[in-house]
This record gives structure tokens, C-alpha cells and sequence, in this order.
């Protein structure tokens, strides 16, 4: 779920960012996540990324820096001090509407400014940081060739990634007045370092020199073959698989759990919420657990899936009616494991079935027995198991009758 919001920065410029927001609408943590130097909120590391944090519970906001993308202001007017002063402004924005971020996320030059800026925020808790140099003045290599010009003419027109930007001389003033690393041991929170050792515009070694002045608790992963930009789709998603998993540990929450639904003996009862998503409870007879649908389904991945508790349910019947027989004809069988997978098939691709238009449920069920059982008896569990009570539901005529009433 995504909402473009707006906001102003110290000099009422306001500022554009996307809201990322898990599907249930309940969130346990929130994020800013801070973009690359001339980039945009819309780069690819930043959109992958912020869903998969909102897939996991954790509202994130990705934003515009003054001068980019659909934020206001000029970029020659901008510098890294701005940069810092526009993430600890999104952090008071969304502070004010109750979710203060406990995550700070920076890519390449937005790390540097993620870690200059977390001093500012007390609510951050975990910082991390991907492709990111350990100072911000790393960053005039990238206009080396124009630097005379800028110091002398006080502003000059460079090319960065085949676009033009102006920048002043107050700029290279100002990433040379940095001392992010040195700040870094009074920092007193989670770290984490993402760099690629094939990364051609930030060394690893600037990951090195973050790491190396960083207190714990600190965690370094490589992004093995992966470019600066993480333009790849995979490389993307698996640094944020890994930003997510990491998060998870420092970000101190309960999942939303929903209210448990109440027991009524001899019933399966399921209550649900509409601003839990999916997430339900499930009390059977007494039994209470959770059911939900995977994070790709807009679930949280609480609990297993309607279809997987009908699955279970075939296994589980199949399994006890098995054991069962085996104990009754005192069989030589020690144990029994069921597993069934369902999907949906082509009626014309069934061959034992009647029906050969639109689809059919299929359920792919693999029995392994356990024990010194020979051939013959083997066979004859194997016909056991379609005499299991919900193997015979699920094949008989299935009559539903469904009615509302007061609770």
C-alpha cells in the first residue's frame, strides 16, 4: 500500500515522499529511507526495499531531498548539511503523526547522511547503510574535473549520470567540513553495512572504514556481484530480505495479533478484523492459533493459509488413520509422514476424471512409511489411506448451508 504524502522542511520548502504501508494497516516500526546523491525517492533499491519492509510490519517513507525529484527548492542551493537537516525534518514529520522512525536506511551518499543524522533523531534505534562512503567528501571524485572551475567561478555545470546539475562552491566547502566517521563511536545504535566488493563508485573499503570506526552492536553483509546502484532486481530484493531480517532484531515489537476468536465446543470459530488484513484467529474446539496468507498475498505470514489448513487436514486425518489401522492389524509400521500439496489443474489434464472443461482442485499427496513393512503391506496402507474421513469428504457431494446469526 502506497500514499504520496508532502511535507516542509526547515525552510518551508515542502518536500515529496511515498508512504509505504503494510497491507493490514497495522504497522509495529516505521523507516525513512534516504536516496543517492542526485538520485530520486523512485530509484529501484529504494521502492524494492520499501516494500519489503512494509510486507513485514514496518512503515517506510521515502523522500525527495530538496532540488530533486518532485521536492522544491534549487539543488545548487542544497549540500550535505541540507541533506542531514531534510532527514531529521522527515523524521519530526512523521514523528507528529505518531509513528517516530526507528529505522534509518541511506544508500550511497544518503548512508553518510543517514549516519551524520541519527545523532538527531532519538528515536532511531538501527541504521544501515548500503554502497555508502565513509565521509561525504568521497564524493567530489565524482567531479574531480570540475572542481577548479567551481572554486574559482564559485558554481559550475557538471554531468552526473548523463544529467546536468549546478553546484556551488559552498557545496565542496561543506562535505569537506564533515567528520561522519569520527561521530560514529558515539552513535549507541544498531548497524548494519551493505557494500558490494565489486562496487566501481564507492570501494568496499569505505565500508571498511564505517565498520572498523563503529561500536557494537555492528553486522556487515556483502552484496556480492552486485553494481553500486543495485539496479538488478535480485540484488535489490536480497538486500532487502536481509535489511528486514535484521531489523527485525533490534526493532522490538509484537507482530498485530488479532483478537482470538471465542470457543464454541464442537465448532471451528474464526475471528477476524477488518484493519487486520488477513491475519485471523482460529479457535478449533478450544485450539487457538493463528491463519493468514504470505506477504506476495498482502498477508504478514502469521499462520498457515485456508488451503494450507485444508492440506493439513488431509494429512493429518491420513496420517492417525493409518496408525490406527497399523495398530489394529498389528503391522510392523513405526511411523508415518504425509505430505499433501494442492493446486488447480486443467480438468483436461486429469485422466481418471470426469470432467474435462475449466479447472479442478488437485491434492498431490506423498506417504512415507516408516518401519519393516514388506511389499504387499505397503500396498494395502496405501489403500488404507483413501479410507481416511476427510480423503472421503473431499471426494463425496459437499452440501454448505450458510445463515447470519447474532453473536
Amino acid at each position: 500500500m502506497q500514499k504520496h504524502v508532502t511535507f516542509n522542511n526547515r525552510k518551508a520548502q515542502t518536500l515529496a515522499g511515498v508512504l509505504h504501508q503494510p497491507r493490514s494497516g497495522r504497522a509495529h516500526a516505521c523507516a525513512i529511507f534516504a536516496h543517492c546523491f542526485t538520485c530520486t525517492k523512485n530509484i529501484r533499491a529504494a521502492v524494492r526495499i520499501s516494500e519489503a519492509l512494509a510486507a513485514e510490519g514496518i512503515t517506510v517513507l521515502r523522500f525527495d531531498f530538496t532540488g530533486l525529484g518532485q521536492s522544491e527548492g534549487e539543488f545548487s542551493d542544497t549540500h550535505f548539511s541540507s541533506n542531514v537537516d531534510d532527514l531529521v525534518d522527515a523524521a519530526s514529520f512523521m514523528a507528529g503523526r505518531g509513528e517516530p522512525p526507528s529505522l534509518l536506511i541511506g544508500h550511497s551518499l544518503g548512508g553518510t547522511a543517514v549516519l551524520a543524522a541519527a545523532h538527531e533523531i532519538e528515536s532511531a534505534v538501527a541504521i544501515a547503510t548500503i554502497g555508502s562512503p565513509a565521509s561525504a567528501e568521497h564524493v567530489l571524485h565524482l567531479i574531480d574535473d570540475d572542481i577548479e572551475e567551481i572554486e574559482s567561478s564559485g558554481q559550475a555545470t557538471v554531468n552526473l549520470s548523463g544529467r546536468p546539475f549546478d553546484i556551488k562552491s559552498e557545496f565542496v566547502k561543506d562535505v569537506r567540513t564533515q567528520s561522519v566517521c569520527q561521530n560514529l563511536q558515539k552513535l549507541r545504535k544498531a548497524l548494519l553495512v551493505m557494500h558490494s566488493p565489486v562496487d566501481e563508485v564507492v570501494s568496499i573499503d569505505q565500508a571498511a572504514l564505517i565498520y572498523t570506526h563503529a561500536k557494537h552492536p555492528k553486522s556487515f553483509v556483502s552484496l556480492d556481484n552486485a553494481d553500486h546502484l543495485l539496479n538488478r532486481d535480485k540484488d535489490s530484493r536480497y538486500a532487502a530480505r536481509v535489511l528486514a531480517t535484521w531489523a527485525s532484531r533490534y526493532l522490538e515489537h509484537d507482530q498485530p495479533q488479532p483478537e482470538k476468536a471465542r470457543h464454541i465446543p464442537g465448532a471451528a470459530v474464526v475471528h477476524g478484523e477488518i484493519n487486520d488484513g488477513f491475519l485471523v484467529s482460529v479457535n478449533a474446539d478450544g485450539h487457538v492459533f493463528l491463519a493468514d496468507e504470505p506477504p506476495q498475498m498482502g498477508g504478514t505470514n502469521q499462520g498457515p493459509t485456508p488451503y494450507d489448513l485444508l492440506a493439513a487436514s488431509l494429512s493429518a486425518c491420513t496420517t492417525m488413520t493409518l496408525n490406527f489401522f497399523a495398530r489394529r492389524e498389528n503391522l510392523p509400521l513405526e511411523a508415518v509422514e504425509v505430505s499433501v500439496r494442492h493446486d488447480r489443474i486443467h480438468a483436461s489434464d486429469c485422466e481418471t476424471c470426469s470432467r474435462q472443461d475449466g479447472k479442478i482442485d488437485r491434492f498431490q499427496r506423498d506417504i512415507s512409511l516408516k518401519g519393516d513393512l514388506d511389499t504387499e503391506q505397503r500396498q494395502l496402507l496405501l489403500k488404507i489411506a483413501d479410507r481416511c474421513p476427510v480423503h472421503k469428504t473431499l471426494e463425496n457431494e459437499i452440501v454448505i448451508a450458510s445463515q447470519l446469526v447474532n453473536t
